[in-house]
């Protein structure tokens, strides 16, 4: 089964917990604090892999999770950190961040990694919280959350040479005569419901042919199948174009070129201006010269080869044209900077890192950095609540409260916590 779209939720391995801690060893008073930090959890790291080319493996898992970083312990022993889980993908894979769009990597090269999700800090533990004022300190922080995002991954096949044109116009017929790819093939639409990829081999020159589904009109907008497999011919480096110049199946072959050409635009200018080569096939058929007449007459600009994919007619005259023009679309490197997606660190820093709004009476705070600050702080101690609040006044939320119109006794909520707001004095 070919995958070549999935979303899929990641979690990325918590930090583990810092110790709150004690030396207590015989013969020494006053020991002092001991507790050691968590340790890292494990990043999810997605990989490029060779061999893969569907994306079934990702299918049927609804979240990937990363394991948490070791508890920090005494005699300030640090926390095990957590092993990365690598995930496989094929190449030409595109990862974006689903709820944002934003593309976060494309890994077109072997072995080539991305960072999707990171592990959270180990929190710290109580030795690391001991000063000239406090030389014993009871608390110690959790360990911070690992990124959880939702993701969309795309496939998009690398290949040289894409074939596109409506369906039954001889695509299957011809990859599997150029090349090793043996696809099904039958008397009826959509006979290939995924793309088939076939290397061929021209002299001492190789170059690798992606047999794309059929299009239709309305593909660029969803119709058929064709909108799927649009994204596999925009990787490539040249698109050959079959017509079926026999009209065989009823259809007009200048019509049929619009269509495709007009769906190409639709969908990317980019495809649309990529290099061509029009290709007139089943000439072997009743009525395809005559065809192929009134066809040249409309486009009397374009570079046709007429064949026959069946009877394996003027074969070796396409794939002589097709290694000539790879040859100089790479010594041109017309397509490189173009097919591939660029990285976008999505990171992004609002000029407040909280928001504050009010709902029923009630205060509710939100921020990704307020979220990690009171999930890591241990609520079982005066120290570790005192320096929670003392963060928050350090970050504003306070100062913005109180302009707000915020009054004591006043609730105020952060994720699922509930605290009386009370103006306090440092």
């Amino acid at each position: 089964m070919f995958i070549d779209e999935v979303i899929i939720k990641v979690k990325a391995g918590d930090g583990g917990d810092g110790s709150t801690s004690f030396r207590h060893e015989k013969y020494i008073e006053m020991g002092g604090p001991d507790g050691g930090n968590g340790g890292r959890g494990g990043n999810i790291i997605f990989e490029a892999e060779k061999g893969l080319k569907t994306l079934i493996d990702l299918k049927y898992q609804k979240t990937i999770k990363a394991e948490k970083g070791g508890n920090g312990s005494s005699n300030n022993k640090t926390g095990k950190t957590s092993e990365d889980l690598v995930i496989k993908v094929p190449i030409g894979t595109t990862i974006k961040d689903n709820d944002t769009g934003l593309i976060i990597c494309d890994l077109i090269e072997d072995k080539e990694r991305c960072v999707v999700a990171k592990g959270g800090r180990g929190g710290k533990g109580n030795s690391a919280f001991k000063t000239n004022k406090n030389k014993a300190p009871l608390t110690s922080e959790y360990g911070e959350p690992g990124e959880e995002k939702t993701l969309l991954c795309e496939l998009k096949l690398l290949a040289d040479v894409g074939l596109v044109g409506f369906p039954s116009v001889g695509k299957s017929s011809l990859i599997s005569i150029i090349s090793a790819s043996k696809p099904k093939i039958a008397d009826y639409h959509f006979t290939t419901l995924s793309p088939n990829l076939g290397v061929v081999k021209v002299d001492d020159y190789s170059f690798v042919v992606a047999d794309l589904p059929g299009l239709i009109e309305g593909a660029s907008e969803g119709i058929g199948l064709g909108d799927r497999f649009l994204k596999h011919a925009f990787r490539t480096k040249v698109i050959c174009h079959i017509i079926d110049m026999s009209a065989s199946e009823g259809r007009n072959p200048i019509e049929d070129y619009k269509i495709i050409r007009n769906e190409l635009k639709k969908y990317s200018d980019k495809l649309y201006n990529k290099t061509e080569i029009l290709v007139a096939n089943k000439m072997d058929l009743q009525n395809s010269k005559e065809n192929l007449e009134l066809f040249k007459n409309e486009f009397p600009d374009l570079d046709i080869i007429p064949i026959s994919a069946v009877k394996k007619e003027n074969i070796n005259t396409l794939l002589y044209k097709l290694k000539d023009i790879l040859i100089k679309e790479e010594e041109n490197k017309i397509y490189q900077d173009e097919e591939f997606e660029d990285y976008v660190l999505y990171e992004f820093k609002n000029n407040k890192p909280y928001s504050i709004r009010k709902e029923n009476d009630i205060y509710i705070v939100e921020g990704e950095e307020l979220h990690k600050l009171l999930k890591m702080t241990r609520f079982n101690s005066d120290e570790a609540t005192l320096r929670f609040a003392k963060k928050l006044k350090n970050m504003g939320v306070e100062e913005e409260l109180k302009k707000m119109g915020a009054k004591e006794g006043d609730i105020i909520k952060i994720l699922d916590q509930e605290f009386e707001y009370e103006e306090r004095f440092y």
